[in-house]
């Protein structure tokens, strides 16, 4: 048994509740392609839904990726993040053409509830000591520049601590080794993956 919430965003979800939000994500997008409209969440969710969550949503249509967008920091209800992020991932992904209402049916859904990122206080060289491939995503940030990476991509890749920090910089479209010098920061989060059989 999964503990509860612990404090605003920290605790895990239930597989009941993963599979919630992924009927809430599915529902989003297909009322959104179908009507064009934005759906409100409906009665009767689980708690933790009115929590202010960090989530990704993520698209793959036969095993390839088709679009994933998310917010980060725990600013929306999870019930809102979710449905916002669905109907993104689907038609605003800038890498991807919006979904259409024909392709929906052999697109399956991922969801990565976030705990709450966290910066880490250590040396530059020092960072890929506190970073466990497998368990934390990453976020870099420098000025106006800014990536993240889910912890699932390091393990897709098998990529090393430091190639993972490498990763994330450039998609943050810094130099790759931007994580070494100072001024840059380095956070790290936990995702806990939900998704639709295929």
């Amino acid at each position: 048994m999964m503990k509860g919430s612990e404090g605003e965003g920290h605790g895990m979800l239930t597989e009941a509740e993963g599979i919630e939000g992924l009927k809430l994500a599915r529902t989003a997008i297909e009322t959104y392609l179908s009507e064009g409209v934005k759906i409100e969440a409906w009665e009767g969710l689980p708690a933790v839904f009115h929590d202010k969550r960090g989530v990704f949503v993520t698209l793959n249509k036969h095993g390839a990726l088709r679009g994933c967008i998310g917010y980060p920091y725990p600013v929306f209800k999870l019930k809102d993040a979710i449905i916002d992020a669905a109907i993104s991932a689907a038609v605003n992904d800038p890498r991807f053409p919006p979904v259409t209402k024909d392709e929906l049916g052999s697109i399956t859904i991922e969801l990565t509830i976030l705990t709450t990122p966290r910066v880490l206080k250590v040396k530059p060289k020092e960072l890929p000591r506190h970073i466990v491939v497998g368990k934390h995503g990453l976020i870099v940030k420098r000025g106006i520049y800014q990536g993240l990476l889910l912890p699932q991509v390091a393990t897709e890749y098998n990529w090393t601590a430091e190639e993972f920090l490498c990763e994330t910089c450039w998609k943050a479209g810094l130099p790759q080794d931007a994580w070494l010098e100072e001024g840059t920061e380095v956070s790290v989060f936990e995702g806990q993956i939900f998704k639709e059989e295929e």
